[in-house]
């Protein structure tokens, strides 16, 4: 009997241990995230960072993180959720077990969703996580659903989590404003609540850009240093939100801000966030760069392999002045430079009310016969006959209260029944209802008129110019309005889901007040973005410093405008000015009528060379080398093809002061092996000493050179081959 009892004692020890958790590891090249848990128990969080083999060392090294792997609200209701809801009956608790992975994969990425469930409620949450085969980024997002009898209210919906360990965490950001977009923020991460977001509606990169770096373990530095990365891949309103405790260990969650934006999950219904897409690099933010660059040319952005023309936009050179002389001219005049496409920008339209102001005539996309009696067909005629491309501006989800459109169809805006609507630019602009599919269909329709009248069309400058105001639909029913603001983008994405489907080469330009539409949530279905409707070359560099955080040099459409700048009044050198937008997309934006005979004989050498430069910078791998933010009177960066074998550096001068210090630079990224031949491009006089000089790839890099930027606004491209 004795030793039946201790059989038994012995069984019921053992039956209380602990089962040893089931591991997942999910992996990129060089980096790896790691969940652990059982059926019927929580999943857990427990490591993101460089590749590890083995999730022995996270456990045998005592780093694991055994977090939550999507903290829920209502059982811990002290640490700040990626979930919240109300169930049908009003409970507001919320618990999420773990049941099973489902697994999948091909040839660029596996995909791992792990199902949660609640055990009381037939409420259930997917965490999905997306690795690529060949670049290091995981894309993470959940899918949302339940069985109850009737809705459940969804008031937090994150779109991932990530906890990092205990430290200093360096915190880098956009920040800005129009005309001045996208200048880079780095602070230090204290306890509290760090949040980053957007409520504008429309325009979710205007003055915040969805995305940012984390620097762990110390300040931020280009090409060393431990450095985790996330951008949102969402068009609307979002919240970046970074929980600090005492014990400086930093919670992350990004998704949707769910502001006046809590959803009515109906039964089986499926609500799926937005990807939040992360990377990791011991590379410092250098690294985290040149993984988001390769992700988005190979897998996010439209054509993103492809090169880009070089174009000149009407806008600077005419404004609203457009007419078919002077349009031919402009024509004539790119083709005559060596560019590639001309596109026409706002002023074409408008039949009843011609567009020549912004305060009327958007919805109208008809043709002024006033303007272009001959049409768009005669224009389109005259690029080809000049052997280029011609692109055209439009507006499509805005209206001016003074419209044909509008008088048709005062229901279809952005508005509530009882109010009077707010106006916006030239105080006659208002927001189409995009949630409305007869409103999809309209904005689908300018488009697709657009290319069926004109089929040789080959390039569409999207602008979006007004904030999503008077929240409001009649379209959704009165217990929905709060979901305008997502049903809002969901619209927008079905509208470019059609056009892309339908006109598969068609390029497109995302244009928004400027930079308010910089973000990947887009980018799937434009080839670029327009970084501001500032154009002034010097402060330009700042604002293209901080988006290629991001964003890839073949994104950022960059244009040379006229001497004395539009927006600042500032005079720069012409070469200045082409040097800034060569290194990213070049364009012009000016009449290039107006050049003088040196000035456009200059500019059509620039553009022959950049089309020599083009892949380098378009496709090659960016190292940022100074800072303009370190004032060190002087910015330097470079792009390096993969191989090592060729590289473009571009060298500005931000301020001027006589026996001016000017810093040695280092160049990053070359093979120390290798040797490299010097050469100077865009010459106006040859002041590169070591023009045409041969120099080992570990000297530039270790020891670096000096350039003379002895002037004003001096800048210098230097164009790196290897000699073997």
């Amino acid at each position: 009997m004795k030793h039946y009892f201790f059989l038994l004692s012995v069984i019921s020890l053992f039956l209380s241990l602990p089962v040893k958790a089931e591991d997942y590891l999910i992996s990129t090249p060089q980096t790896s995230l790691l969940l652990s848990g059982n059926k019927g128990e929580k999943l857990y969080f427990q490591y993101y960072g460089s590749y590890i083999d083995s999730e022995k060392d996270v456990y045998n090294s005592g780093t694991e993180m055994r977090e939550p792997v999507y903290p829920a609200f209502g059982i811990n209701c002290v640490t700040e959720p990626a979930i919240q809801v109300t169930h049908c009956d009003g409970n507001m608790s919320l618990e999420l077990l773990f049941d099973r992975v489902e697994k999948s994969s091909d040839v660029i990425s596996n995909t791992w969703k792990f199902v949660l469930y609640d055990p009381v409620y037939p409420f259930r949450v997917k965490v999905c996580y997306q690795a690529y085969k060949n670049v290091d980024v995981i894309e993470t997002w959940t899918e949302i659903s339940h069985q109850e009898k009737k809705p459940v209210i969804l008031y937090k919906f994150a779109s991932g989590y990530i906890p990092i360990r205990q430290g200093e965490h360096w915190l880098s950001h956009l920040h800005g404003n129009w005309a001045s977009e996208s200048y880079l923020d780095e602070e230090l991460l204290l306890p509290g609540m760090k949040v980053i977001k957007n409520k504008d509606g429309v325009r979710n990169a205007q003055t915040d850009n969805p995305s940012f770096m984390l620097s762990i373990g110390k300040s931020p530095e280009e090409n060393t240093g431990t450095v985790l990365g996330a951008t949102l891949a969402w068009s609307g309103n979002y919240a970046l939100k970074f929980d600090i405790d005492h014990n400086r260990n930093t919670r992350i969650f990004g998704g949707i801000n769910e502001e006046a934006s809590h959803y009515i999950l109906m039964p089986k219904e499926v609500f799926i966030t937005p990807e939040l897409v992360l990377t990791y690099s011991m590379e410092g933010k250098g690294g985290v760069s040149r993984n988001f660059h390769r992700w988005a040319r190979d897998y996010k952005v439209s054509h993103g392999n492809q090169l880009r023309d070089i174009l000149l936009n009407s806008w600077e050179g005419v404004y609203f002045g457009i007419n078919q002389p002077v349009m031919e001219q402009m024509i004539k005049d790119i083709s005559g430079l060596g560019g590639e496409l001309f596109v026409m920008d706002d002023g074409w339209f408008g039949e009843k009310y011609p567009r020549d102001n912004d305060s009327t005539s958007l919805g109208d996309w008809i043709v002024c016969k006033k303007k272009l009696p001959n049409g768009i067909a005669s224009l389109v005629k005259s690029a080809r006959d000049n052997h280029i491309k011609f692109g055209i501006w439009i507006e499509p989800e805005m209206v001016d209260d003074i419209s044909e459109l509008y008088e048709k169809h005062p229901d279809w805006i952005i508005c509530q029944k009882n109010r009077i609507p707010e106006k916006g630019r030239g105080g006659a602009q208002l927001v189409l209802d995009l949630s409305n599919p007869e409103v999809q269909d309209f904005v689908f329709g300018v488009v697709d008129n657009l290319m069926t009248e004109n089929p040789d069309i080959a390039y569409i400058k999207w602008d979006a110019n007004m904030t999503l105001a008077n929240y409001g639909s009649y379209y959704l029913p009165m217990d929905k309005q709060s979901h305008l603001y997502i049903d809002f983008h969901r619209g927008l994405i079905n509208v470019l889901k059609r056009i892309q489907k339908k006109y598969p080469d068609l390029v497109m330009q995302a244009c928004a007040s400027g930079g308010g539409r910089a973000n990947y949530g887009l980018l799937p279905y434009f080839d670029e973005f327009w970084v501001s409707d500032n154009t002034d070359a010097l402060q330009r560099i700042y604002m293209q410093w901080g988006i290629s955080h991001f964003f890839p040099a073949s994104t950022m459409a960059s244009h040379v405008s006229a001497g004395r700048n539009h927006q600042t009044g500032r005079v720069t050198p012409l070469k200045f000015r082409f040097d800034v937008a060569m290194s990213a997309r070049l364009g012009m934006e000016m009449q290039p009528k107006d050049m003088t005979p040196e000035e456009y004989e200059f500019a059509r050498k620039a553009i022959t060379t950049y089309k020599e430069i083009r892949p380098l910078v378009q496709q090659g791998d960016l190292y940022r080398l100074i800072s303009p933010y370190d004032k060190k009177g002087v910015s330097s960066l470079m792009y390096v093809t993969p191989d090592k074998s060729e590289s473009v550096f571009f060298a500005y001068k931000l301020e001027h002061f006589r026996n001016q210090f000017i810093p040695r630079f280092r160049m990053a990224g070359l093979n120390p092996g290798k040797k490299y031949k010097l050469e100077e491009i865009n010459q106006v006089n040859t002041n590169l000493r070591q023009h045409g000089n041969v120099v080992s790839g570990k000297y530039l890099m270790e020891e670096g050179i000096d350039i003379p930027l002895d002037r004003e606004y001096s800048s210098m491209i230097i164009r790196l081959k290897e000699i073997k």
